[in-house]
């Protein structure tokens, strides 16, 4: 049933700190629930609090367990600004459309950071400034109109020349946006705690379990599992990540290759603020620091999913990425402690497909989430709840499969 990918190889930086462990049970007999969420990852999780929260009885399963696929492998960049830029992305959908999904990217941060607060979840999450470098794909004087079509949609952005970016940032670069708001944090400590707050309202988490089949009728969804016991929900919801599930179109959804590398804990070479860098180019670099002061540098993506290829490169894309770090950060040591690989799946326009699946209205799916993965799981996390207890979440038009 899901087209089965190896979502990461290598060793993640997350694993170097401890994420709290996610008890889960084993599927021994056919069971029933109000919502069925297939897939243990920062999606699955955030999808389980927010219902679990509303009250609904709720089951998660995942085929390897919590935390085990491509959560461990972001780079947890958590930012509104979405990988189209606002100026192109207003020319593919429309300036109001395009406008509206930019905002609720930016409420997507303020209400995640919000509930880890109210939760008390602790994943070391940090506010953080960001900065958006003068690239191939918007030179200065584009930077330059992309920060104005920002402030036009009443979402902040100070446009950087080159002096005051050297100034404060000590960058040498032709022009850069800054803006604020953004959030850095430990994905596998995020992912862990939102599920164990489900636990704590009784939701049932079931691991290793693999969806086999999907039948939907009227009044409800039968799954069948690898493991034999089906399962019965009123809703299913899908969040595999980029494992798609043959009932979901795969419509101008592609799948890319990414590479990342970890540098030592230095926390005295850091640039101020530690403000999330990345750049207006195709493919862009990324740029963030831990907590403890190491440098997260990602990058160098490439359109294709054959995982030995992918994994292969893993040394001679460390290295490139390691030499283009230093060429940002001369003072920096860029050789890496950690280096890894994972893939993500990515739309034409950068933004996601959330919500129920054409034909199959107790079905929903949230796929498609390119560099923003975190910032859309929370936008998911509003609006399919919202479907399921009967109510039009404003933007869910924005999101759709039928778009």
């Amino acid at each position: 049933m899901p087209r089965k990918l190896d979502l990461r190889t290598g060793q993640p930086v997350w694993s170097a700190y401890r994420a709290p462990a996610v008890p889960t049970g084993s599927l021994t007999r056919d069971v029933r629930t109000d919502v069925l969420i297939v897939g243990m990852g920062i999606s699955g999780a955030m999808m389980a609090e927010a219902l679990t929260a509303d009250g609904h009885s709720v089951i998660c399963i995942d085929r390897r367990g919590p935390l085990r696929g491509s959560t461990a492998a972001t780079t947890a960049l958590v930012q509104f600004e979405i990988d189209q830029p606002l100026s192109l992305l207003s020319g593919m959908i429309g300036t109001a459309q395009a406008r509206q999904a930019w905002r609720r990217s930016r409420l997507a941060i303020s209400n995640l950071a919000a509930r880890i607060d109210e939760l008390g979840i602790s994943c070391g999450m940090s506010r953080t400034a960001s900065l958006y470098l003068a690239g191939t794909v918007l030179g200065p004087s584009e930077l330059r109109e992309e920060a104005e079509a920002r402030r036009q949609a009443g979402i902040a952005a100070t446009y950087l020349t080159p002096q005051p970016l050297a100034e404060a940032f000590g960058i040498d670069r032709g022009g850069a946006i800054l803006s604020h708001g953004n959030i850095a944090l430990d994905p596998r400590k995020l992912t862990a705690g939102l599920l164990l707050k489900a636990l704590e309202r009784k939701a049932r988490l079931y691991a290793p379990v693999e969806a086999t089949a999907i039948k939907d009728g009227a009044d409800d969804v039968i799954v069948a599992t690898r493991e034999d016991p089906t399962i019965t929900a009123r809703h299913v919801v899908l969040a595999t990540g980029y494992e798609l599930v043959d009932i979901v179109p795969a419509a101008a959804h592609q799948i890319i290759s990414t590479w990342a590398i970890a540098t030592r804990s230095q926390p005295r070479k850091l640039w101020p603020g530690a403000a999330f860098i990345w750049e207006a180019s195709d493919p862009y670099l990324y740029v963030r620091a831990t907590a403890d002061g190491r440098v997260i540098c990602g990058g160098e993506d490439e359109d294709f999913v054959d995982e030995t290829q992918r994994d292969d490169l893993i040394p001679d894309k460390a290295r490139r990425i390691a030499e283009k770090l230093g060429l940002i950060f001369p003072h920096l040591d860029t050789s890496p402690e950690f280096a890894w690989t994972g893939s993500f799946g990515t739309t034409t326009t950068g933004l996601p497909y959330i919500g129920a699946i054409p034909r199959h209205p107790r079905i929903h799916a949230v796929m498609g989430y390119g560099g923003n993965g975190i910032t859309f799981s929370r936008t998911a996390a509003e609006i399919v709840p919202a479907s399921i207890a009967g109510l039009e979440d404003t933007d869910a038009s924005l999101f759709a499969f039928n778009r």
